[in-house]
C-alpha cells in the first residue's frame, strides 16, 4: 500500500470509529433493556428497536455521506436508509404482533449483516483487515435468520433473543471501534492487520 493510500485509510479510520462506537453503545443499551426487562410489553420493545434502528440508520447515512468520495460509499447510505425505514415502521406501528416484529427485526439483522460481511470481505482482500467486522456481520446474519426461522410468539422470548444479539453485536462493534481508533492514531507502518 503506498503512502497516499495509507493516508486516506487513516483519515477514513479517524472518521469511522466514533460512529461505530455510537452504534456499539446503542446496541449494548438495547440489549441491556431487553435482558433486564424481558417482560416489557411489545409496544415498548417495538419502540426500543425502532429508536435503535433509526439512530443506527442515521449513523450509517452520515458515514456513507462522509465517505462519498470512496468506492461503494452508497452501501453505507443504503444500509442506513433501510435501518431508518425499519426504525420508522417499528415506531409508527408499535402495536404490531410479535411475529411481524420478529420478521422486521430478523430482516433488518440479515440485511445489515450481509452488508457488513460484504464490506469485511472487501477489506480483507485489500488490506488484510476486517476480521471483527466479518464477525459482527456473521453474528447479525445468524441472529436474523434464527429470528426469521423461529418467529417467536411471545414478547419475552423475542426480547431475550434481541437482548443477547444486541449485547454480543455491540461488544464486537465496540472492540472494532477501539481497534480502529488505535489504528488511526498509529504511525502508518505500525497498523496491525488484526482489526
Amino acid at each position: 500500500m503506498d503512502e497516499r493510500a495509507v493516508a486516506v485509510l487513516l483519515v477514513d479510520l479517524r472518521q469511522a470509529w466514533p460512529m461505530l462506537l455510537v452504534r456499539a453503545v446503542l446496541a449494548v443499551a438495547l440489549g441491556l433493556v431487553a435482558l433486564i426487562w424481558p417482560g416489557i410489553t411489545l409496544v415498548i420493545l417495538a419502540w426500543a428497536f425502532g429508536i435503535y434502528a433509526a439512530i443506527d440508520g442515521i449513523t450509517q447515512i452520515i458515514d456513507g455521506i462522509r465517505r462519498r468520495t470512496q468506492p461503494r460509499w452508497w452501501l453505507s447510505l443504503l444500509l442506513g436508509l433501510l435501518g431508518l425505514v425499519a426504525g420508522a415502521v417499528a415506531l409508527v406501528w408499535p402495536g404490531m404482533t410479535a411475529i411481524v416484529l420478529a420478521i422486521l427485526v430478523g430482516a433488518w439483522a440479515v440485511v445489515t449483516g450481509v452488508g457488513e460481511v460484504f464490506a469485511a470481505v472487501r477489506q480483507l482482500r485489500s488490506e488484510r483487515r476486517g476480521g471483527l467486522l466479518l464477525l459482527a456481520g456473521v453474528l447479525s446474519v445468524v441472529a436474523g435468520v434464527l429470528i426469521l426461522v423461529w418467529p417467536v410468539p411471545g414478547a419475552i422470548v423475542l426480547a431475550l433473543l434481541i437482548g443477547w444479539f444486541s449485547m454480543l453485536y455491540g461488544i464486537v462493534l465496540a472492540v472494532l471501534a477501539m481497534q480502529l481508533r488505535s489504528a488511526a492514531q498509529s504511525p502508518p507502518g505500525l497498523v496491525s492487520p488484526s482489526a
